[in-house]
């Protein structure tokens, strides 16, 4: 498909991890709530250059399967996302190129772009991956990176917390 975003479309980075999959309901509720579509974006490569010269040809999956397999896991991050029913304000899109580039080139004049982050890094390292990093210094649009879940620290989704705010006008 190389119909690119639309200038209502929040686009949505799919790789398959709870993170994106966090990303993919945060940005359905805010197209909910701005009237705009989602776009979820996967990105794959060929693998073929990550093995060795001399590992048998046996190994190499073909480019086809590897497509496959790709389709596979963002219709399946979709399915899980939305269940069953799809509506039609939301458009999954597979393309083949590297996935900065790919995003970056699908969230020109969308609204934003939703990433997916770790809720916390691990091992000192950042949160954010290196897609995530290339796609906040190069976007032109706003990047929303969304945490994946915690259920250890966090309220389930749509948990309102109930901390007192000073009421317009008191001291």
């Amino acid at each position: 498909m190389t119909e690119l975003a639309a200038g209502h479309d929040i686009v949505v980075g799919i790789d398959g991890s709870d993170a994106s999959m966090a990303a993919l309901r945060w940005a359905a509720r805010q197209a909910r709530a701005l009237g705009a579509e989602v776009t979820a974006v996967h990105a794959w490569e060929p693998s073929a250059r990550g093995f060795a010269p001399y590992a048998p040809v046996s190994v190499h999956p073909t480019a086809e399967e590897e497509r496959l397999q790709a389709a596979q896991l963002l219709a399946a991050t979709v399915r899980e996302a939305f269940g069953p029913r799809i509506g039609s304000s939301v458009r999954a899109v597979l393309v083949e190129g590297p996935p900065a580039q790919v995003l970056l080139r699908y969230a020109r004049g969308a609204l934003l772009l939703a990433l997916g982050r770790k809720a916390r890094g691990e091992f000192e390292l950042p949160p954010m991956g290196a897609v995530g990093r290339e796609c906040l210094r190069h976007a032109a649009i706003p990047v929303v990176a969304v945490p994946a879940v915690d259920p250890s620290s966090s309220p389930p989704l749509g948990t309102v917390g109930t901390a007192a705010l000073p009421r317009r006008g008191a001291a």
